[in-house]
């Protein structure tokens, strides 16, 4: 019996490490797409968001899938030296370690509903765990003379933001997803609802990758109404959503990205992909502490109503039935005139 639970777990420790590993494949080529200007800079990396998001919910078993998929797209992806390509594996490998252990440490939550676990995921996830793994991996590209050295800071600072930017844009919208179901008795009006926000901030990114005017920033609105009406799920996917099409946007040189050299570029996507990000996330767990706060206030008083009532019953004196009290009352006469009666001595003559 022993055995045979041991070689399910190896079987399905060895089926996540495979699926992290093409998942991680196919999400960085993905990636890769996102060319802009003449050198390797990516505007934003969702392999670090899958990799993160993974050891949060599968462990650190898990792990050699991120190897092995980092590897896969630095070799095959980006022809790089196979040296070089597990020297980076390695950093990514590490790096993402790094940013587990320290959430596991700060007490994070895969629900994300406390302010707490948010600010965790910001600094411990998306700027601890990057800033470990690009700075191994940009080293390791220098020392190869793939880059040089003189670029370090600069590749060093790009790479950091792009890696970051996965982490906030892909993990959060992971671990919403893996709890997500439908309720059973989902209103049709929730429905359109959440079809008439989504619809509306891609119809916005739409015009605003398309015209020259600074139209971005309409988008929040939207932003904001899937926050505060849907929480996680409706921020997540709004995020996604936006921050995709921005990037497509820039990579096309379209719109407010058109003529703009390279770095304007970088610095306008990092950017917006950032704010909204932290815009939405930000409202999304507010939102989500204060109703969660609401409802332990409810339960509470709820219990506390109960317990009150209960005392006020066992406190209360029983009542008396009227009949009875009368019955006990004329009884209790009757007694005393006999009494009295046979006390003075009269009797039947």
């Amino acid at each position: 019996m022993t055995s045979d639970f041991r070689n399910r777990e190896y079987a399905t420790t060895a089926a996540l490490i495979i699926g992290l590993a093409a998942i991680y494949y196919a999400v960085g080529n993905v990636g890769l797409l996102q060319h802009i200007g003449a050198g390797p800079t990516r505007l934003l990396w969702p392999p670090t968001g899958v990799s993160l998001a993974a050891l949060l919910i599968f462990g650190t078993r898990v792990l050699p899938g991120i190897a092995l998929g980092s590897f896969l797209v630095n070799l095959l992806g980006l022809d790089r030296p196979a040296l070089v390509a597990v020297a980076t594996a390695l950093a990514m490998t590490v790096g993402m370690w790094c940013g587990y252990r320290l959430l596991r440490r700060a007490g994070f939550r895969l629900e994300l509903d406390r302010m707490k676990d948010l600010a965790s995921l910001v600094v411990y996830g998306a700027l601890a765990a990057t800033i470990v793994s690009t700075t191994i991996a940009i080293g390791v590209q220098v020392l190869a003379g793939l880059e040089q050295p003189g670029n370090f800071w600069t590749r060093l600072l790009l790479s950091w933001i792009s890696s970051a930017m996965g982490v906030l844009v892909v993990t959060p919208f992971l671990l919403v997803l893996r709890r997500v179901h439908v309720p059973r008795d989902v209103r049709p009006l929730r429905v359109l609802e959440a079809a008439a926000v989504l619809a509306g901030a891609i119809v916005v990114m739409l015009v605003a990758t398309r015209t020259t005017t600074e139209l971005l920033f309409l988008v929040f609105p939207f932003l904001i109404w899937a926050a505060l009406r849907f929480q996680l799920a409706g921020a997540t996917t709004a995020i996604l959503v936006v921050s995709t099409m921005a990037v497509i946007g820039a990579v096309n040189g379209s719109g407010p990205f058109e003529g703009q050299d390279v770095y304007s570029n970088l610095v306008t996507i990092q950017a917006f992909d950032g704010s909204t990000a932290l815009t939405a996330l930000v409202l999304a767990v507010t939102t989500t502490e204060r109703n969660l706060a609401h409802n332990d206030v409810e339960q509470a008083a709820t219990q506390l109503a109960s317990v009150v009532s209960q005392l006020d019953r066992s406190l209360r004196p029983r009542p008396v039935p009227l009949a009875r009290n009368f019955t006990e009352q004329g009884d209790g006469e009757h007694r005393v005139v006999r009494e009295r009666v046979e006390g003075s001595g009269a009797g039947p003559a």
